[in-house]
């Protein structure tokens, strides 16, 4: 069984702004008051950038992919809140598209929504009720947030060939940038907001994947941990994905946060993705950080061994995201990515195989 699985995926601020139906451009930064200003900025970098795109315009090389792979299920992380809602949580950095822009994930053929993060409650606990019921119109199951705890910590639960079933857990960490109040609680909406890493945690995430599971389900869990920049993964990292996948049966681990990809791991038999990187935002143009590449991304088409969810094979393609659309890693850039996970990979055990198509395969 093949899977999509991809880093934070931002539609809301610059990007909703080229959408059909953009929202109010209002920011609250401390910069940059205007939408409109990220993709002005964008323009500056890489020329005109055509308005009311259609829903697939973003993402561009990605639909072609999709179609020669044919994943069975495409996961990402939203990192925005879709609503009208009008008012923002102050901290600074608010994410948001307008609910009538919801074609561009069923564009994408989206069939799973991870949200917990440290976006998807910018514009409250009002905006997360309305991204939920967007979504939920949409048929496009959701993960790690929810109107109570019961329900941010719920999985979601996809179909599989031959009866069996995917569940995809969803949470996140305060070191990246989730905050305290943003947890679910009992009788308040919110995310899966994980208190440490600890064995404690390992043991409460153990009951609650056997709460939901049945003989024969596939277990992916999403963690949005760590911090933006930087490759290094902590050791109490490393130990806590271990943990998950040899003591709470997790098969597949989906990590992000990150601006950036990080390493990749094979820890027995089950693939460990720490940082996927960003696959889509409004980045563009804006300066800072330029030696980590953040505009170069990956897709991961990891494949499966149904019976005991062990990785059989890893496809990695290379991305760039210029004119706010997911296109084609060119031949420097995809050298520049190469040695740069090569390098990384490598701490964890790990090679990559170049394909004469210029895509490449985990070795382990």
């Amino acid at each position: 069984m093949t899977l999509f699985l991809c880093g934070d995926v931002m539609l809301g601020r610059g990007i909703d702004q080229i959408l059909a139906h953009p929202s109010d451009p209002a920011l609250h930064e401390g910069y940059v008051h205007d939408a409109r200003g990220y993709l002005a900025l964008a323009e500056r970098a890489s020329g005109p950038i055509p308005r009311k795109v259609a829903a697939d315009y973003v993402w561009g090389e990605a639909l072609a992919q999709w179609r020669a792979r044919r994943p069975a299920l495409r996961i990402i992380n939203l990192e925005t809140s879709i609503t009208r809602y009008e008012r923002a949580w102050p901290k600074g950095i608010n994410y948001r598209m307008n609910p009538a822009n919801v074609d561009v994930l069923a564009a994408a053929g989206i069939d799973c929504c991870e949200l917990a993060n440290n976006h998807v409650l910018d514009w409250g606990y009002q905006g997360l009720a309305q991204t939920l019921a967007v979504l939920r119109a949409a048929k496009i199951a959701v993960a790690g947030a929810g109107e109570r705890l019961a329900a941010a910590q719920a999985p979601a639960v996809l179909p599989l060939p031959h009866g069996r079933r995917l569940l995809v857990f969803a949470a996140a960490t305060d070191d990246a940038g989730v905050p305290a109040d943003w947890a679910a609680e009992a009788t308040r909406g919110g995310v899966w907001r994980l208190p440490d890493l600890s064995a404690q945690t390992v043991a409460h995430i153990s009951t609650e994947l056997a709460r939901h599971r049945r003989e024969g389900d596939l277990v992916v869990f999403s963690l949005h941990w760590g911090g933006n920049w930087g490759y290094e993964i902590a050791a109490a990292q490393r130990a806590f994905a271990h943990a998950l996948v040899d003591e709470a049966g997790v098969h597949l681990l989906h990590g992000h946060s990150s601006h950036h990809p990080k390493a990749v791991e094979v820890h027995h038999g089950h693939l460990v993705l720490y940082g996927c990187g960003d696959f889509l935002n409004d980045y563009e143009g804006i300066g800072g950080h330029e030696a980590f590449r953040g505009e170069l991304g990956l897709m991961y088409f990891p494949q499966l061994e149904t019976a005991h969810g062990r990785l059989c094979e890893l496809a990695l393609v290379p991305t760039h995201v210029r004119a706010f659309r997911i296109q084609q890693a060119t031949p420097q850039d995809r050298r520049w990515l190469l040695d740069a996970m090569r390098r990384e990979y490598g701490r964890m055990g790990c090679d990559i195989q170049e394909n004469p198509d210029g895509t490449w395969a985990l070795v382990w």
